[in-house]
């Protein structure tokens, strides 16, 4: 458990400075874009963001595969597509509004109905139901599956999101780093801050991740509790009327006061 804490700890300080010197490289040491100028910067954000996402999503469908398959099946990948899920949706809402303020200079509105935009509006909300999902009571069993089945569905529309600047017409710019040929368009100091961003932003989330899974398995141990306890209080009750029962018609049997045995 220490050893455990101990690397959780230091996954947590290696994120902080991975953001820390993405930020000083951002801001400092790349220079500005021949086209973009000073908005450039926050695109050593933006790209990292929507990846942590997609990685957050992936990562749920691979928990919810292993859970349906009954080999495999165990509420541990449960719980990491759970919480997976919801540090994806904390990610995809900072796409959205990172998205929103390079796009007001760059196409000056906060928001247009382009097809990226719309189909990753699309994503955070089929999330949130995801999410929405597992709070109806039902039996553990019940929600874990159920879940898992809604949890591939909405993975669908994260390679829509990503493939909708080939397929459609649309203002956003086509892909930078995770294009068709994989040949990155940034070069030099601006592609080195680009991949400490993406390196960072995925330490956040394995951070994240792991904090949020362990939150789930403190839950599921405590419902474990209140259900073992509120099973031994029912035992209790009924231990307790049965032996109010044994003594009652142990007292109705009995020889009458002043009779005789024989």
């Amino acid at each position: 458990m220490k050893s455990s804490k101990f690397w959780v700890g230091v996954l947590a300080v290696s994120a902080l400075f991975g953001v820390a010197v993405t930020y000083w490289l951002g801001l400092f040491v790349t220079p500005p874009d021949v086209i973009q100028g000073q908005l450039v910067r926050l695109l050593y954000i933006h790209p990292s963001v929507a990846w942590v996402a997609y990685l957050a999503y992936g990562v749920t469908s691979v928990g919810s595969i292993l859970y349906l398959w009954k080999r495999t099946r165990s509420l541990k990948w449960d719980r990491l597509a759970a919480a997976s899920a919801e540090v994806g949706v904390v990610f995809t809402a900072l796409t959205l509004i990172t998205g929103s303020i390079w796009g007001r200079p760059t196409w000056h509105v906060w928001w247009t109905w382009d097809a990226r935009l719309t189909t990753t509006a699309l994503l955070f909300l089929l999330y949130l139901g995801y999410l929405a999902l597992r709070k109806v009571p039902a039996p553990r069993d019940k929600i874990a599956v159920r879940s898992a089945v809604a949890g591939l569905v909405a993975f669908i529309d994260v390679p829509i999101v990503h493939q909708s600047v080939v397929w459609w017409k649309t203002l956003h710019q086509s892909a930078t780093v995770f294009n068709a040929s994989l040949s990155p368009k940034v070069h030099g100091e601006m592609a080195w801050t680009m991949l400490v961003s993406f390196i960072s932003f995925t330490l956040v989330y394995l951070w994240m991740t792991i904090k949020r899974y362990q939150i789930e398995t403190n839950i599921d141990e405590f419902d474990n509790l209140e259900v073992e306890a509120a099973i031994a209080e029912r035992l209790r009750e009924v231990d307790g009327l049965v032996n109010s029962k044994a003594s009652s018609g142990t007292r109705e049997g009995g020889p009458k006061d002043g009779g005789s045995i024989s």
